[in-house]
């Protein structure tokens, strides 16, 4: 618990127990993408008494904090990630909404290389790719 008391004092944000909390579901998940119900849920399930429009007030806290990226990926819900040091990409399965993490070397070069086209400086960017299985 030390660490998420850290963690949250270095965000700004003042420690409280459901920050504490969200943050811990958040850090046993950081492979998977959460939704503010996935939260909900996973709290419910330990037993611990987070509302969950508490869950939704706190997940926000945490996105203007910078501890969490919010994606909203079409055709679903806003899902949250620990904020990462390194920057990925996601695919997106159209038929199961797993999401599926990805890096490529190639394809960031040319983004740069487009922007740079053009005359512009990338500073930001989120790659999406909806996918589904061959069939």
């Amino acid at each position: 618990m030390a660490d998420e008391n850290q963690e949250l004092r270095k965000a700004g944000l003042k420690v409280t127990l459901p920050r504490i909390k969200i943050l811990q579901v958040l850090e046993r998940h950081s492979e998977d993408h959460l939704s503010a119900e996935d939260v909900y849920k996973a709290l419910i399930e330990t037993g611990e008494d987070v509302g969950l429009a508490t869950v939704y007030r706190v997940l926000t806290q945490f996105e203007a904090a910078g501890l969490v990226d919010k994606h909203n990926f079409d055709g679903g819900h806003a899902v949250f990630e620990l904020s990462a040091e390194d920057h990925h990409d996601h695919m997106v399965n159209v038929d199961t909404g797993e999401v599926i993490e990805f890096f490529d070397s190639a394809i960031e070069r040319r983004q740069h290389q487009l922007a740079e086209e053009h005359g512009l400086e990338l500073v930001d960017h989120a790659l999406v790719l909806y996918v589904r299985k061959k069939r």
